[in-house]
């Protein structure tokens, strides 16, 4: 079953255009070469990349791009993917991009031959969706450079794969190459993926991946004397494992982490009035009108780009529920704050009570942050032009957006960092953001470290499902099952934390649908622990083998849970033992889960705070209706949620420890070692000063 396919498959095809399925994934077409593409400007495009390429790196780019292709292809493909690195930062293979209408379609039309390759097919094209997508064309779901794939020849291979699996091989991806199907078992992952993971102690520097990024193979290593043979996709979390279900997602995260700021801040999560102001429209900041809607706070949102704004609008995020309301402001978010600012220093009326930001400063210098001296068409130019500039209007405008939010906080707005990088570029420019006498502790929290970490602890985070069937009958079915569930669990007695959690989930189950989040596929996502994830798979596979639901369920996450993802600016900010820079438990997290029954699995680095940053992973698992399905979910989903609340039961995460304990009497074979605390400290100082006076 080892399929070699000359390097790599390559495909005749007869016809110009794809536009079936069945043609989709009959193979790279090059026989003859489709036609040229100019790039379509209907649609929002992804920022011209700066390189910073040698000469002989651009070389090496297209001789690189040039590999998925028959020598004779050469001449013709070279100096257009040569003009489109230069012209683009990157090499999209725009020529190839196909002509069906990319979205999710019904798994059982997709002319595979095991149920889960077809699944996966269904979610890769969801990913890519322009519904779903930031930038489709250049296969980036969210982000500003989250990407599904580094190319569109990598998706035809990819589409082809997956097409001719069969339940003893195994599909491997590395940053978006499609490496090759290899010998495994049924109960192997059928997919598994890696993206941009070279030595990132020796490439941290944002200039160096720059670099990286734009050849797919090799850069010259600063303090190094050779070069790496390195292939490098940033996929950020779900973009890359084909997992992302559109701004769903995020607007349900978001819509936690707000009444949970507002029932630290003020004791109840009831915010009819109060005003949250925060940034960004474009990927996953998207979620943020909805989300305060649902809260039933005001929100004031601001965006820099038209497009993304009117996307938005369309979509529906802006509309008034009683009092609540969201605005979108188009404009820089330093201005809002600035001006918000102003007003309180004229009036002495504070507008605003709760704060963030969720631009992306994972790339900060790449449009991923937008200068306030420039208008958004200025800074596309001069970001290009002149970068060194450009990271200096971006240093200058984050110390100001800071300054006006230090203002407002000193007055009693509760500001928290979205785990977007925002604290981190803010120290690195120079802002006033550091508490005083400390040039590492910030003035603000990370939403993990004040908001979310105890949820993680007691084993909550986003559990998300797909119905493969794109029926919406069957997502209103899934509906009714979870909160089914959740409701039960309520009912034999759980804790007043875990109910609280319960409940807030079945609310959002109704908002949810209310509000039509699905774009794209159908999907849902909640927070859950072991015993409701668990008992929500278990009925989900139920269903579909009774034939309640007419398809495949794929059951994923986003890799920000509570095992999924270590880093030490965001997921495990809480962590207080200095384990937190270490990456042992999202290694040990795909590991796990690989041979407990995931269908895919994926390992990341840089998801949400940029690359060197942080180590994500995340995994997918088809529910067929089969016994080893209910195997292999009660297995993995104990393991993927258990690591992680180990890991903080560890290091001194009360709630973690409490759930450990309670996990232990119901789950056969765990044993966990719990830590002995030190409850006198002055132990600690007087050994220490024994040892000085010795």
């Amino acid at each position: 079953y080892l399929m070699i396919v000359g390097a790599p498959l390559l495909k005749a095809s007869t016809k110009k255009n794809m536009s079936t399925l069945k043609e989709l994934c009959s193979g790279l077409p090059v026989d003859p070469l489709p036609h040229p593409q100019e790039r379509d400007e209907s649609v929002p495009h992804a920022p011209v990349r700066k390189t910073n390429l040698t000469y002989e790196e651009e070389k090496l780019a297209l001789k690189n791009a040039l590999r998925y292709f028959p020598t004779n292809c050469h001449a013709e493909l070279a100096p257009e993917f040569a003009n489109e690195l230069k012209t683009y930062g990157h090499i999209y293979m725009y020529r190839f991009r196909p002509a069906i209408a990319m979205k999710a379609y019904p798994s059982h039309q997709y002319p595979a031959k095991t149920k889960q390759a077809a699944a996966i097919m269904h979610m890769i094209m969801n990913n890519l969706d322009p519904e779903v997508a930031q930038f489709p064309h250049e296969l980036v779901t969210y982000g500003g450079n989250g990407q599904v794939l580094s190319n569109w020849a990598q998706f035809w291979i990819l589409m082809y794969y997956l097409a001719e699996m069969n339940e003893d091989q195994m599909l491997v991806m590395n940053s978006g190459h499609p490496q090759g199907l290899y010998p495994a078992f049924p109960d192997s992952p059928r997919l598994v993926i890696a993206n941009g993971l070279p030595k990132m102690t020796k490439i941290h520097d944002s200039d160096t991946i720059s670099r990286l990024f734009p050849t797919t193979l090799l850069t010259k290593i600063t303090n190094e004397c050779s070069h790496w043979a390195c292939r490098c996709q940033y996929g950020q979390m779900t973009a890359g494992s084909y997992s992302y279900i559109g701004p769903q997602g995020i607007v349900h995260g978001t819509t936690i982490t707000v009444m949970n700021a507002a029932r630290r801040r003020t004791g109840t999560s009831a915010m009819a009035g109060k005003v949250f102001v925060s940034s960004g429209l474009g990927g996953m900041s998207g979620a943020q009108a909805k989300a305060a809607v649902i809260c039933g706070c005001i929100g004031v949102l601001a965006e820099v780009s038209k497009d993304a704004l009117e996307k938005r609008h369309k979509q529906g995020d802006f509309k008034k529920k009683g009092e609540a309301v969201s605005i979108g402001f188009h404009g820089n978010v330093v201005t809002l704050w600035e001006g918000l600012a102003e007003e309180y220093e004229k009036t002495g009326e504070l507008l605003v009570e709760f704060g963030s930001d969720q631009t992306s400063l994972h790339c900060p210098f790449n449009g991923g942050y937008y200068p306030v001296q420039l208008t958004f068409e200025e800074s596309q130019k001069v970001m290009v032009e002149k970068p060194d500039r450009f990271k200096t209007l971006v240093q200058e405008s984050l110390c100001r957006h800071v300054a006006a939010i230090n203002k407002l906080a000193a007055q009693g707005m509760y500001f928290w960092d979205y785990g977007n990088a925002f604290l981190l570029e803010a120290g690195r420019a120079g802002a006033d953001i550091f508490k005083e006498c400390s040039n590492s502790k910030y003035k603000y929290p990370s939403y993990v470290q004040d908001i979310m970490g105890d949820i993680f602890s007691l084993g909550f985070g986003p559990f998300r499902w797909v119905c493969t069937s794109r029926n919406p009958a069957d997502l209103e079915k899934t509906d009714e099952i979870a909160k089914t569930v959740l409701l039960n669990a309520i009912g034999e007695g759980v804790p007043e934390n875990i109910q609280q959690q319960y409940e807030d989930n079945i609310k959002w189950i109704g908002e949810a649908s209310k509000h039509k989040m699905v774009v794209g596929s159908q999907a849902r996502i909640l927070y859950s622990d072991l015993k409701g994830r668990r008992a929500i798979a278990l009925a989900f596979n139920d269903a579909v083998r009774t034939g309640k639901i007419e398809g495949p369920i794929a059951i994923t996450r986003d890799h920000h849970d509570v095992s999924g993802t270590d880093s030490p600016f965001r997921e495990t900010s809480n962590i207080y033992d200095g384990s937190c820079f270490c990456a042992d438990m999202a290694i040990q997290n795909v590991i796990g889960d690989s041979f407990r029954g995931a269908t895919w699995v994926s390992i990341h680095n840089g998801g949400g705070v940029g690359w060197g940053e942080v180590i994500n992973g995340g995994f997918g698992i088809v529910l067929d209706g089969t016994p080893e399905a209910d195997e292999h979910a009660a297995s993995m989903l104990t393991w993927d949620v258990l690591n992680g609340v180990s890991r903080r039961s560890w290091t001194g995460n009360s709630n973690a420890e409490a759930t450990v304990k309670l996990a232990m009497k119901d789950v056969h074979n765990l044993e966990v070692t719990i830590p002995y605390h030190v409850r006198d400290h002055s132990i600690l100082e007087s050994a220490l000063e024994k040892w000085q006076r010795d």
